[in-house]
């Protein structure tokens, strides 16, 4: 069982499957040539063809709209955004083409396509390269939003992702493309969709978040596991749907809840996970529901990204204030 980073875990797991399923298409900007700005499609063109590993021309929402195309008669396209701050320009085709069609269709369509994008920030990015836009994808009626923090889940949501008759939002947490590694089984397997994780069991208080900031929040449990605070952490895993079932197991437990991400607080995921929590565990809990995240500002440069994103402190902080509530 190799030891693979989080960028050769979907990069295996894309090659396993357009190995053995000829419909699957790749497509994006500098995806095969050059195999990716983070290389996560590198060697793929190569090994399949050009016909198969598209390069396309600087336009997100065309690759999008084709993908869609390419859905619709058949194919299983997976495109790529080369950042998240780009998203935003695709939204046409997501709300209104691949998030409806198998509605508008009646069932006879469905846009079974992947779309992949990196996420968040932490890596000294410019401007539109370090951005959180889950909120707006999950908001989204008709599709799937997914996003790993291990190397292991990731190959396993993404040959899901690909096995899914609907479409998919595949977010990549960038900041831990390559900073984390696990052991990865060489063979094709699932981790299913909708399912969340209990990335550290405990009996205190509840920490929920999903991608990178997982191992943020791990930090934070550490850190108060020296001062007598036993923290469980889950990770999400896929943020729609959201894995309620798990959740509620986990605060119903401990009376406690945190949610951390890096996303702006206003109308986020935060917010819904917290209202769902008040709404079905409300007697449950020993103290209102807190939550970490990003400023309700725009992404800031580098220089002041550490201020802007949730650390260890920041989340360790609020489950203290919950615990003393």
């Amino acid at each position: 069982m190799p030891e693979l980073n989080l960028a050769q875990s979907i990069n295996q797991a894309l090659h396993q499957a357009m190995k053995t399923d000829d419909r699957i298409v790749i497509l994006g900007e500098d995806v095969g040539v050059n195999g990716g700005v983070f290389r996560i499609t590198d060697g793929l063109q190569k090994a399949f063809g050009a016909e198969r590993v598209i390069d396309t021309p600087l336009a997100e929402l065309g690759i999008v709209g084709v993908s869609v195309g390419m859905a619709a008669y058949g194919l299983k396209p997976i495109c790529e955004i080369q950042f998240d701050g780009f998203l935003p320009s695709v939204m046409d085709q997501v709300i209104n083409h691949f998030g409806r069609l198998r509605q508008r269709s009646q069932g006879k369509h469905a846009a079974g396509l992947i779309l992949r994008s990196p996420h968040g920030g932490m890596v000294h990015a410019p401007e539109h390269h370090s951005e959180s836009p889950e909120a707006y994808f999950a908001h989204t009626p008709g599709i799937k939003v997914v996003i790993p923090s291990t190397p292991k889940d990731a190959k396993g949501l993404m040959l899901a992702a690909i096995q899914c008759p609907d479409p998919v939002v595949f977010f990549e947490p960038k900041r831990i493309y390559r900073s984390i590694k696990e052991n990865v089984p060489d063979e094709s397997y699932e981790v299913a969709i909708g399912k969340a994780r209990v990335a550290r069991e405990g009996k205190d208080a509840t920490v929920i978040s999903w991608g990178a900031l997982v191992h943020t929040c791990l930090e934070a449990a550490q850190k108060l596991q020296g001062e007598g605070v036993d923290v469980e952490v889950i990770d999400l895993r896929t943020l729609s749907p959201i894995d309620i079932g798990a959740i509620l197991t986990s605060v119903s437990k401990t009376g406690h809840a945190v949610i951390a991400q890096e996303a702006p607080k206003t109308c986020s995921l935060a917010s819904e996970i917290s209202a769902l929590i008040h709404e079905r565990a409300l007697l449950k809990l020993q103290a209102p529901v807190r939550r970490v995240t990003g400023w309700d500002t725009r992404t800031p440069l580098f220089r002041l990204e550490k201020y802007y994103f949730p650390d260890a402190a920041r989340i360790a902080a609020a489950v203290r204030e919950t615990m003393s509530f």
